[in-house]
């Protein structure tokens, strides 16, 4: 089998070409386009294009089908290996050349991710699918009606002083594109010349002689786009472009929209929950009901932290920081909506999960959505259905363990820590294996372990992480109405530059659905092995999870970055915008951040390999040998993840954790009245003091 597939790929090698360069020519009347394609590695997705052109007439723009190049650019980079792509070259005559280019794939991680890659297309269509704009409710296009026009090659990391040294046209002027309309000076004595590129009426945001943006002022630093000196409005309002041209467009996701009005629902359906369920979440935490002898295996507290380690993870770190650069300082808002709503949805789900839980005569569990998919709506003689949408959600569950449970944590893990630790560099797969070592020392034992490891880690690593971000706003604290000031009038007032009202909102909401995992059905899982004997007990607890996650992590980060200006950076990765910002305020912190990584990538894998796990024996058999046969691959993944580059593969199996909200959410809607119901009961016991206390919680 082996030998087939080296085969196969031998003979696709040759198919695509044999050569990591190649060079294609065109020709159009007197314009000559000559492409050097480039496979300069066998990592992936690190292909370049190179376009020489020869004859019409300057200048000259190229039209790459790669959204994030620009039309004056005569190189496009990160190119997928094996993927087709197309670059439309013009003249100032209106001469066009279009050609279409494939840069060879030729390891076989690169020949893999091609072929991976329309997978991740087709998904992503499904998930990211709009249907409002699709029904035409409304223009997806992003209008503005002015552009504002900043400092030249500006950096949000500068420490230079910009003044404005003289206007050379008027204000309320009329001005064409490429006209000079100002000079710009630095503390350095550097003069800038500043052009009009678009057509408008010119309006002046800076008197001449005053300074444009001050480093060391802290409102410039935290207020966005502080860095503009002069707006030009339009005659017309005018769609904003990509960088290669293409119209921009705000979409309104399907899944976002499927998890946050399932938010919404379930938080009016249970008369807000998230607010008047909080108070007794948290004592239910700290163990006040927990009964020792009631079944089970593990306690709230452990539950609750075994459910928060698999969210509380990079998603909070590079995620917001992503977000933030997308979406601006208002994104932070719609974050911390998003996980308020979230609340009831993960406290429907964690209850039904122990609610429809297994204990074998061994006393080893086996629950989650699965089970209260399948036999919940067996109940409403929904039989075929229910088994469907079980088994549907457990490929799905299997899948992302392996994926954005597994890899993908461990693929980040080693990245951050090789930084750190450059002797680590070029080493993953040895990396990959001292990691599945303590990740297996873990997993092993099963969710006991599992739960004593992470009982310890998660209150350890959450301390450690919001001790920094409480540092970094100490530093500034005089800072924060200003920063709250951005956030507030960043969510109902938003640039044009990062997209307007609908794009912020869907950027912040979005975040917060992928970070909390709330409607995903996978901390139904870890709670179902809560020692309880009321499964509404377990809802409760589970409502501290989105609050922790989403709404203070997650805020924290937000924060720090709004604090430390990074909020305006675009061109660094999500970690690495997090690291920068605490290096900022903490020059040694990036290596605490690290750890921080290292820990949450850590809790997150053992979390997922349970949630997996369980996910495996509802498929193919609930023995210790096939349990066993998961946690072995599992590990393999491990290494995998910190080894190789598989960013297609990665994508896809990241957006499964995503995908498993279908098949969830169906069916916690059909049993939602059930849940109403059990919640007036235990409402009725609790106040009636019905519940088993604690005693050492008892007053003498």
């Amino acid at each position: 089998m082996k030998n087939v597939y080296w085969l196969a790929s031998f003979l696709l090698m040759i198919t695509v070409g044999l050569s990591a360069q190649e060079s294609a020519d065109s020709e159009s009347g007197n314009l000559n386009v000559k492409m050097d394609l480039q496979n300069p590695s066998r990592e992936i997705n690190d292909g370049t294009a190179r376009i020489v052109v020869s004859g019409g007439q300057a200048p000259y723009k190229y039209k790459w089908s790669e959204k994030n190049t620009s039309l004056d650019a005569q190189k496009a980079t990160g190119i997928i290996e094996g993927m087709q792509y197309s670059v439309e070259v013009s003249d100032a005559s209106g001469e066009k050349v279009v050609k279409e280019f494939t840069i060879p794939a030729e390891s076989i991680t690169e020949i893999f991710n091609s072929r991976v890659q329309p997978a991740v297309d087709f998904l992503g269509n499904i998930l990211f699918w709009d249907p409002f704009a699709t029904i035409g409710i409304y223009d997806p296009v992003v209008y503005t009606d002015q552009k504002e026009i900043p400092i030249p090659n500006w950096d949000a990391t500068t420490n230079k002083t910009y003044s404005l040294k003289r206007w050379l046209v008027e204000e309320n002027n009329s001005v064409k594109e490429g006209d000079k309309i100002a000079i710009v000076e630095t503390d350095t004595g550097e003069e800038i010349e500043v052009f009009s590129d678009v057509n408008g009426t010119l309006t002046h945001l800076v008197d001449e002689g005053g300074v444009i943006f001050n480093p060391n002022a802290t409102s410039d630093v935290i207020e966005q786009n502080a860095h503009m000196l002069a707006q030009i409005r339009y005659d017309d309002p005018q769609p904003l472009l990509h960088p290669n041209g293409e119209i921009r467009k705000n979409t309104i996701p399907f899944i976002v929209i499927w998890l946050i009005l399932g938010s919404i629902f379930f938080t009016f359906r249970l008369g807000f929950i998230n607010i008047r369920g909080f108070k007794h979440s948290i004592e239910l935490a700290k163990g006040k009901y927990d009964d020792p002898d009631a079944p089970g295996t593990i306690t709230h507290f452990q539950a609750m932290a075994t459910a928060v380690s698999a969210t509380v993870g990079l998603g909070n770190i590079a995620g917001v920081a992503v977000a933030i650069s997308l979406g601006g300082a208002g994104a932070t808002f719609w974050m911390f909506t998003a996980g308020f709503f979230g609340m009831s949805l993960k406290f429907v789900e964690c209850t039904l999960g122990v609610k429809y839980r297994f204990i074998n005569n061994e006393g080893r569990i086996f629950g989650g959505p699965m089970n209260y998919l399948r036999y919940g709506l067996e109940k409403r003689n929904l039989r075929s259905l229910g088994k469907f949408l079980a088994v549907f959600f457990a490929i799905l569950g299997v899948g992302a363990s392996f994926g954005g449970g597994n890899m993908l944590q461990s693929n980040q893990a080693f990245k951050i820590v090789a930084e750190q630790i450059p002797l680590l560099q070029g080493h993953g797969f040895w990396f990959g294996i001292g990691f599945s070592i303590l990740v297996g020392i873990v997993i092993i034992g099963g969710i006991n372990s599992i739960a004593r490891v992470t009982s310890k880690v998660v209150p350890f690593m959450a301390i450690v992480y919001i001790l920094g971000c409480l540092t970094v706003i100490a530093v500034n604290f005089e800072n924060i109405g200003g920063a709250f000031s951005a956030i507030f009038n960043g969510a109902f007032s938003a640039s044009a530059m990062k997209g307007g009202l609908i794009g912020v909102l869907i950027i912040g909401l979005q975040r917060a659905a992928f970070s909390s995992e709330a409607g995903v059905g996978s901390a139904a899982i870890a709670h179902s092995a809560s020692k309880t004997n009321n499964p509404i007990a377990d809802g409760f607890t589970s409502l501290v999870e989105p609050f922790i996650d989403t709404m203070v992590v997650c805020t924290m980060t937000a924060l720090v970055l709004i604090f430390t200006g990074m909020h305006e950076v675009d061109s660094l990765g999500g970690v690495e915008l997090t690291s920068d910002a605490f290096g900022s305020v903490i020059s040694w912190f990036p290596a605490v951040l690290a750890l921080a990584v290292f820990l949450f990538a850590f809790s997150t894998m053992v979390s997922w390999s349970y949630y997996g796990m369980r996910s495996w024996t509802y498929l193919f058999g609930k023995s210790k040998k096939s349990e066993l046969i998961y946690k072995v691959l599992f590990l393999i993944f491990v290494v995998v993840g910190a080894s190789t580059s598989l960013g297609a593969v990665l994508s896809f199996s990241d957006m499964m954790i995503l995908a498993m909200s279908f098949p969830n959410i169906i069916g916690l809607y059909i049993m939602s009245s059930e849940i109403r119901e059990d919640l007036r009961e235990y409402w009725h016991k609790l106040h009636n003091g019905e519940l088993f206390i604690n005693p050492k919680y008892k007053k003498a």
